[in-house]
């Protein structure tokens, strides 16, 4: 359950985060809905329910079994991911992108070899970010056994090669951009997220 009760979708439409129109992704598609999770999770009590929901749903999918640490890609996954590790009582770490626009652990952060590691994003499209946490994780000698996101606007499709749980999931259709209608209609393209394509 999210915050009274209410479903995911529901909640980032009353708090303005489900937008429509035609965005730019941080994958390089185009797509007329996006996603703005920092709009749900700028109210901690907000974020402190779905972090709980979803380490919930986490424990459920692995029958039980706890991370030793959770981690998550910056910038959209770092608060959910804090949520999470805060509800399975573990600490929590997060990827950044390098000079070379490449993922990794910076800030002193580290992970031993055979550290059991659960992935959180905020919303997964094409699920590139969770797998590069997963070589990252990979990378250091620890295991990503599981990961998990608020939302999934894949529709279910993205394998990440680990079992995975979202809160709800949906379709939201996507476009390269030189296929897509709103593109082809002339709608001036936007991009709301962090990181620049």
């Amino acid at each position: 359950m999210t915050p009274q009760g209410e479903p995911v979708l529901k909640l980032f439409k009353q708090t303005g985060a489900y937008l429509q129109g035609h965005f730019r992704l941080s994958s390089g598609l185009h797509s007329s809905g996006y996603l703005q999770s920092a709009l749900v999770l700028q109210y901690p009590q907000y974020a402190e329910r779905l972090g709980e929901d979803l380490a919930s749903a986490l424990l459920t999918l692995t029958k039980g079994e706890t991370p030793g640490l959770v981690i998550s890609p910056a910038l959209g996954g770092l608060i959910v991911g804090h949520e999470v590790a805060r509800a399975f009582g573990v600490r929590f770490l997060f990827t950044e992108r390098d000079a070379d626009r490449k993922m990794s652990l910076r800030r002193g952060f580290s992970l031993s070899p055979g550290e059991r590691v659960i992935v959180i994003e905020d919303v997964i499209t094409t699920g590139g970010s969770t797998r590069e946490v997963i070589d990252v994780v990979q990378a250091a000698g620890a295991t990503a056994f599981a990961a998990g996101s608020i939302i999934d606007r894949s529709g279910g499709a993205v394998e990440l090669g680990i079992p995975r749980v979202a809160l709800e999931t949906l379709t939201v259709p996507v476009y390269q951009p030189d296929e897509c209608p709103l593109c082809l209609k002339g709608e001036p393209v936007t991009k709301p997220g962090s990181r620049p394509v």
